[in-house]
């Protein structure tokens, strides 16, 4: 890899750092290819991305974002899961890592705040930011329904009186 080439990778990380609400650093010792193609489909179906990087270039393309805290952990063959959702990446490594043990979880930063593989994995059970705009959508919703139902109730049960007084008029 030439100077250029360096130069070019540095800053298409940097761009990663500079655009992601989480970063999470693995090791992949051991994976074969066909498993870290596995994980990579299943963290682009996330909505994240992961990639394998070289620890010194890596280092130099942290240097100036809020992820600089991550350079001690960029030692052996290492990996980066990234995402704009807080939750995606983490969720996505971790339950990839659940799997194949080889795959193993070192840190995080998210927005500055550096976690440890616990918290990665604490993180990763909570719910998707798409999961939590379906629940709130969700609550905001039953009130409205609640109270259309509530308004039709006399009605429905008014035009339930009258067919019973119908028909009983018939029957006499």
């Amino acid at each position: 890899m030439n100077r250029e080439q360096k130069k070019e990778l540095i800053s298409v990380l940097n761009g990663v750092f500079l655009e992601s609400e989480l970063v999470v650093v693995t090791q992949y010792k051991g994976i074969t290819v066909a498993e870290i193609s596995a994980l990579r489909a299943d963290i682009r179906k996330a909505g994240a991305g992961f990639r394998v990087t070289k620890n010194r270039i890596t280092r130099l393309a942290l240097e100036g974002t809020e992820y600089d805290t991550l350079a001690d952990m960029f030692t052996g063959p290492t990996a980066i899961a990234y995402s704009k959702d807080p939750v995606a990446a983490a969720k996505a490594v971790v339950d990839f890592a659940k799997k194949n043990e080889k795959l193993v979880i070192v840190g995080a930063v998210m927005n500055g705040q550096a976690l440890d593989a616990a918290a990665v994995k604490a993180l990763a059970s909570l719910p998707s930011l798409d999961e939590l705009r379906g629940t709130l959508v969700g609550l905001l919703q039953a009130p409205a329904s609640r109270i259309a139902r509530i308004a039709n109730a006399p009605a429905t049960q008014v035009a339930r009186v009258l067919d019973a007084y119908s028909r009983e008029g018939k029957a006499a």
